[in-house]
């Protein structure tokens, strides 16, 4: 099978499974977070416990769930508990390595929103809202965001804050109180951006294969902070892409 026919979703997709690869447990929800765990639990990771928001912990689904209350999730899980307990005790505490979170909006500071789109009394798109996110961000060991590189999602201001990430920057969790480092991804169709480790604020430190740094520029809504040395993200290989799109085609 050959690459040329790579698409950017593949990309990103594969670039997220590879961040997975020595992650011991990771929270996820549905949609491509989802499919880059259950990849990454089958290419490289096979002990990667995935953890679904329903309480099923230890899933080994051979399909993408359709959602978190998926058959097969509860069928081929270790464990099942009650959502309470799962936020209680696996959440909260600090027990789950990284989450993966999706966002319709994200900002500087690898804030997202995730509630409405325009005024909240009179929004343009009312949202899903936060369901479990504040809480894995605030809990989880990291976070890696995964969301679409347009003018659209990576915002200058969101227009609700749904979820904290890093705040208004430097020291910003550790007022709240927060575990765990946040936010340490944000995974685009474009490339990786990554908190600067003096401010948090979001800078791009790679780009997929035929990806220009002018292209990532030029897709983000706020002037965005390039590293010093940007690294092109090895394409997928020939098994990399027979592997995701077997699975996506099930």
């Amino acid at each position: 099978m050959s690459t040329a026919a790579l698409s950017a979703a593949e990309a990103q997709t594969v670039t997220a499974a590879r961040r997975l690869a020595r992650a011991r447990s990771v929270f996820i929800g549905v949609g491509r977070p989802s499919t880059a765990a259950i990849l990454a639990r089958a290419l490289y990771n096979p002990r990667l416990v995935l953890v679904y928001e329903s309480g099923t912990i230890g899933a080994k689904p051979f399909h993408i769930p359709l959602s978190i209350g998926d058959g097969e999730l509860a069928h081929t899980s270790d464990l099942i508990v009650s959502v309470p307990e799962m936020f209680n005790y696996w959440i909260t505490p600090g027990r789950i390595d990284v989450g993966c979170l999706g966002a319709a909006q994200v900002d500087r500071f690898a804030n997202l929103n995730s509630t409405v789109i325009g005024d909240y009394a009179r929004p343009k798109t009312r949202l899903p809202g936060a369901g479990g996110a504040p809480e894995i961000a605030a809990g989880c060991g990291e976070v890696v965001v995964i969301v679409a590189h347009d003018r659209r999602t990576l915002v200058q201001r969101l227009d609700f804050v749904t979820t904290v990430g890093h705040g208004d920057g430097a020291g910003a969790r550790e007022r709240l109180g927060f575990r765990g480092a946040g936010p340490t991804a944000v995974i685009t169709e474009l490339g990786v951006l990554e908190p600067d480790p003096q401010t948090r604020e979001l800078r791009l430190t790679s780009v997929h294969h035929g990806v220009e740094v002018g292209d990532a520029v030029a897709a983000t809504g706020w002037e965005l902070r390039v590293a010093e040395h940007v690294e092109v993200i090895e394409p997928p290989s020939v098994d990399e892409l027979a592997a995701l799109r077997e699975l996506s085609s099930r």
